[in-house]
């Protein structure tokens, strides 16, 4: 099965740098997005989100650090696998960065251990078979470019919902409490309220509409499922 393109997020103030690691990573396959600050770079994933990010910490105005922190909090952007890059070497500035943050590399680093390191975070933090198109009926949920598509038409979400979701459609009629959504959707690591998956499960249902919503099915005492007793998967 052919791989899809990851997209990295590339966040450096200098030009020549982040040109140095743009042609490091799509000579490697990646399809690469360039922020030159903390703010540009959160107009980038407001528009659409990376599968990583790779962030300089030493930024005027905003730090890459800084950054990485306002990333977990919001449980939109706090599953999006971020990797430090930074000169400092000391063991407590990799002890922080490692708080927030899935890896860290200190310069002078060499472009092979670069993309090494971001194939193996990818690896880890992408789980199995979700690669692939999944469709039930009208309703199709493609992982390459993120998008779900009902009878063909776009529905909008935002990256919490498609990966409810991406949850449960990869997991038709699997019962799962929020706190397990919570796991899987927001991560371990973020502290979230179980609540919180409620308020985005109404939001998911509204986005799909009325005649899709009750896939989304209420399982009371335990949580949620995606239903296909109605729906028969495409084969």
């Amino acid at each position: 099965m052919k791989q899809p393109i990851r997209r990295v997020l590339v966040v450096d103030d200098e030009p020549a740098v982040r040109g140095m690691l743009t042609v490091t990573l799509e000579m490697a396959g990646f399809e690469v997005i360039e922020a030159e600050s903390a703010s540009s770079a959160l107009n980038e994933i407001a528009d659409s989100i990376p599968d990583l990010m790779l962030i300089d910490w030493m930024m005027p105005q905003v730090s890459g650090l800084e950054l990485c922190r306002r990333l977990r909090r919001n449980p939109d952007t706090a599953g999006i696998p971020l990797i430090l890059l930074t000169a400092r070497e000391e063991e407590n500035a990799k002890i922080t960065g490692l708080e927030v943050a899935d890896d860290y590399i200190t310069k002078p680093f060499s472009p092979r251990e670069l993309v090494a390191r971001l194939k193996a975070i990818l690896r880890r933090t992408t789980p199995k078979g979700i690669e692939e198109l999944v469709e039930f009926e009208n309703l199709a949920l493609d992982p390459i470019s993120q998008k779900v598509t009902a009878s063909g038409n776009l529905v909008v979400l935002s990256p919490i919902e498609y990966r409810l979701l991406q949850v449960f459609m990869t997991n038709p009629d699997r019962a799962f409490s929020r706190a397990q959504l919570l796991d899987r959707v927001w991560g371990g690591d973020v502290y979230v309220e179980e609540r919180t998956v409620d308020v985005h499960i109404r939001r998911l249902r509204k986005a799909l509409g009325s005649n899709l919503e009750s896939m989304i099915q209420t399982v009371r005492g335990t949580g949620y499922r995606f239903s296909t007793k109605t729906l028969n998967p495409v084969r």
